[in-house]
Order: C-alpha cells, then sequence, then structure tokens
C-alpha cells in the first residue's frame, strides 16, 4: 500500500494564473509548512494555530523572499485526506509554484502520485472507492447530467444502494450457513419462499443498476450523434455547422468524406458526439466504400440518426432513402434533415411536411450553409434524449469496472435463484450469494487489491 511520508503537490491546473493551490498532507505536513513559513507576527507558528483557519504571511528559502501566501490548515481526521493537510495559496507564476514545490520537498516531503490524495482518503476511511472514482468523473465532467450522476455517486448515493443490497444478503447468508452448522438436526432457519422474494428483489435491483449502464455511458461521454446521408447532400456542412467550426472539408465533388469525422460539442449543457460520416451510395472506389462500410458500423453505436437529405431531390428519391435508412436502424432516433431548402424544390418540400412519420422520427427543414433552422434541429436532438429529466437522486452506473462487477454479481444472484427453484442444498447457495458479495464488495472497496487500486488511481490528476 502507500507509505506514510507527507506528499505535497500543486492541486490546480498546470500554467499560469491568477492564483495556484499547492497541497500538502502527511504526519508532518504542518512541521514542513512551519519551516518554511513567515508569519508577520514573528512568534505565530502553524502547529499552534486552530485547525480550519486561514493564515497569512510568506515563504522564504533561508532569506530569499519567493512570495506572499495564504496558508489553510486541516487537522486530523477532519480533513480530506484523514490527515493532518496544509493548502498554500500563491500567485499563479509557473516559477513561483515550482520553487515552492521544490523548497516543500527539499524540507522533507516527496511529490505525490496520481491520485494519491484521494487514494489516501480511501485508505482512511474518508470515502468508499465508488465515491473516490466519483471524484474523477466530477472532474472531467463536461455536461450538466455527467456532473449531476457524478455529485449524486460521490455523495453515496450509488454507495447506499449497494449498502443496503449487501446488508441484505449478509442477513439471507447468515441464515443459510445457521443450517449448514445444524445439517445434522435436518432443521430449517430460512424460509425458502421469503428467501425467494428477497433474491428476486436483489437480483431486479442488480439487473435495474446494470441496465443503467447504458444511459450512464451516453451521460458520461456524450449522447452519440450519426449524420447519414448520400454524397454532397450537406452532411459535412451541417457539422461544421453545429461544431462552429471547419472540421470537416467540404467540396461539390461526390464521395469527399472517407471516412468518420468524430467531434464532442456541448450544446445547452447536454454533450453531443457527432460522426460524420462517409456519403452512402454505390461505388468502386476501395477507400471510399471501406468509408461506407464504416458509416453503417456507426448508425448501430448511434443514439440519433440525422439523415440528411437534400431538397432539391425529387420527392420519390428522397422517400426512397427514408425507407431504406429505416431498414438499417433498430430503435435509434431518426431525425430526417431536409438540407437546401433555400434552393428546394417547393412541390417536394409541400409533400415531406405531409409525409406520415413513425412514432421515433422527427422532420426538421434546414440550410445548413445559412444556419436556417439549425436551433429547431438541436431543440429536436434534445428533445429527443432529454438527460436534464435525471433525477438528481437516481442512481446511474456510468463506470466500466462497476458495470463488469454489477454483471458478475447479477449471474451470481441467478443462480441463487435457479437454485432455490430447483431445492439445490444451502452450502451451493452458500457459495454463489458469498460470490456476489465479492462482486458488489470490489465496487465499494471492501474487497480490494493493490493492482485494482494501482489502476484506478493511476487516471486521476496529480494534486487530487
Amino acid at each position: 500500500m502507500l507509505d506514510q511520508l507527507t506528499i505535497c503537490a500543486i492541486a490546480t491546473s498546470p500554467g499560469m494564473g491568477a492564483i495556484a493551490i499547492i497541497r500538502l498532507s502527511g504526519e508532518k505536513a504542518i512541521e514542513i509548512a512551519d519551516t518554511v513559513f513567515h508569519s508577520p507576527n514573528p512568534n505565530k507558528k502553524l502547529a499552534t494555530q486552530q485547525p480550519n483557519t486561514l493564515h497569512f504571511g510568506s515563504i522564504s528559502d533561508e532569506n530569499e523572499l519567493i512570495d506572499e501566501v495564504i496558508i489553510s490548515i486541516f487537522k486530523a481526521p477532519h480533513s480530506f485526506t484523514g490527515e493532518d493537510v496544509i493548502e498554500i495559496t500563491c500567485h499563479g507564476s509557473v516559477y513561483i509554484q515550482q520553487r515552492i514545490l521544490q523548497l516543500l520537498i527539499s524540507r522533507g516531503a516527496r511529490m505525490a502520485r496520481p491520485g494519491e490524495f484521494t487514494q489516501r482518503a480511501f485508505l482512511n476511511g474518508k470515502m468508499d472507492l465508488s465515491q473516490a472514482e466519483a471524484i474523477a468523473d466530477l472532474i472531467a465532467s463536461t455536461n450538466r447530467a455527467a456532473q449531476k450522476v457524478a455529485i449524486n455517486q460521490m455523495r453515496g448515493g450509488f454507495s447506499n444502494e449497494l449498502k443496503n443490497l449487501r446488508d441484505e444478503m449478509l442477513h439471507f447468508i447468515a441464515m443459510i450457513e445457521l443450517e449448514l452448522d445444524f445439517s445434522e438436526e435436518d432443521v430449517e432457519f430460512a424460509d425458502r419462499n421469503q428467501l425467494k422474494q428477497l433474491v428476486t428483489k436483489i437480483e431486479t435491483t442488480l439487473h435495474k443498476l446494470k441496465s443503467s449502464f447504458q444511459l450512464g455511458n451516453v451521460i458520461k461521454h456524450g449522447i452519440p450523434v450519426a449524420i447519414v446521408g448520400e454524397t454532397n447532400v450537406g452532411k459535412s456542412t451541417l457539422l461544421n455547422a453545429l461544431l462552429n467550426e471547419e472540421k470537416a472539408i467540404v467540396s461539390d465533388i461526390h464521395g469527399t468524406t472517407r471516412d468518420v469525422i468524430e467531434d464532442v460539442v456541448n450544446i445547452h449543457g447536454t454533450a453531443f458526439r457527432f460522426f460524420d460520416t462517409a456519403g452512402i451510395r454505390e461505388t468502386s472506389d476501395v477507400i471510399e466504400t471501406l468509408g461506407i462500410e464504416r458509416s453503417y458500423h456507426k448508425l448501430d453505436q448511434a443514439s440519433i440518426v440525422i439523415l440528411v437529405v437534400d431538397a432539391q431531390n425529387s420527392l420519390e428519391k428522397i422517400t426512397e432513402r427514408i425507407r431504406k435508412i429505416r431498414k438499417r436502424i433498430n430503435d435509434q432516433h431518426l431525425i430526417i434533415a431536409v438540407n437546401k431548402v433555400d434552393r428546394g424544390l417547393t412541390e417536394t418540400i409541400s409533400a415531406l411536411k405531409e409525409l406520415p412519420l413513425l412514432p421515433n422520427e422527427k422532420m426538421v427543414f434546414i440550410a445548413a450553409k445559412q444556419r436556417t433552422n439549425l436551433d429547431e434541429l438541436i431543440t429536436l436532438m434534445q428533445q429527443t434524449v432529454s438527460l436534464e429529466s435525471i433525477d438528481e437522486d437516481a442512481v446511474i452506473v456510468t463506470n466500466t469496472r462497476h458495470f463488469e462487477a454489477l454483471s458478475r454479481a447479477h449471474e451470481s444472484i441467478q443462480r441463487v435463484q435457479s437454485g432455490l427453484e430447483s431445492h439445490i442444498s444451502g452450502d451451493f447457495l452458500a457459495q454463489d450469494i458469498r460470490e456476489c458479495l465479492h462482486y458488489l464488495g470490489e465496487i465499494t472497496g471492501e474487497i480490494s487489491t493493490d493492482e485494482i487500486l494501482g489502476h484506478i488511481f493511476k487516471n486521476f490528476c496529480i494534486g487530487k
């Protein structure tokens, strides 16, 4: 596990800013800070000050003044890490930050590893592992939905759900193992009907948590939106307009886009991950054919499919393209974007407005180059997958490690269900319950290894 040395790191973003924060944590954090900090009151020492207080002064290296700073004091166990913690707020010069950091290291601290402050908080019982991972998700959140879910997990929403499950299962396994202790007397402490009801309840909860991962993945990484259509209908122009930058090459030449262009944009608090795909058409060009195959692959991955059609084409050609795309998609939401309406055929546009749509389909009339009706298209996308309606208390799984552990726990509890139906002996039931408990414990860190911890915390930023 971790050593007990005092650690230090810059806790603010790299680079120059108005201010920066340097964090110290460990048994000698206050002692080390005292060796470099000088208060206007020469008799004032940090070691004698009250916790949760701020102190103005300067930091010097021997007689050389480095900066004027404000120091925050947090004393164990009432700190983020559960150890003594000092936070030095200095001016944001990169040179000043590095000088202070080098000075602290010369006085006995060492550089913190990625995520080591949070890891110490976990090891000192300040939070469980799923809450620690939620901190990383909160830092990385790029939209309101991701922030809401991360806040809920950081405050223990997910942990409480798992704790309730584990408590119910521990009671269950206690009854089963009590029966095993008295197996010779052939007594039954656990009512099998009650056990079936309990296991059904646990299985339902695990299934719900596991199923929420699909939504959680969308929240964390953005709603996948595939922009598809024939060549030269304005797909790349639409992407550039949505991104407000020239991301894709626009040309009148058919087949310009030969690979999938991907980018994420935050629109009114919702992250959308756009895929501009190669134009779908019959071609003998090998490279373009590969691009078209990738277009179909992205279709399957998308939550929203925007089919771009050219208003200058005939009604028959457009309706045929709509029929073809309907055959290719499953449960995705389809938005038919009729583009180039400024140059389109009036009779075609009028007929399309009367075209009957399926329940999961919407239609919008745009001119991507002039940005006409783009707001209407964006509104349709937001209405299609509304993340703002997510309950703040909803437990949504966003972490792949959690999903894998929940999947294994779900398989174990399903075996318990089958075992109860087939009346297998209690020792086999107990084994499957223990397995389920093990996987749930892996999520919260009640069961953990150095390998798991190392893998999790290496992805954190240094200073957190």
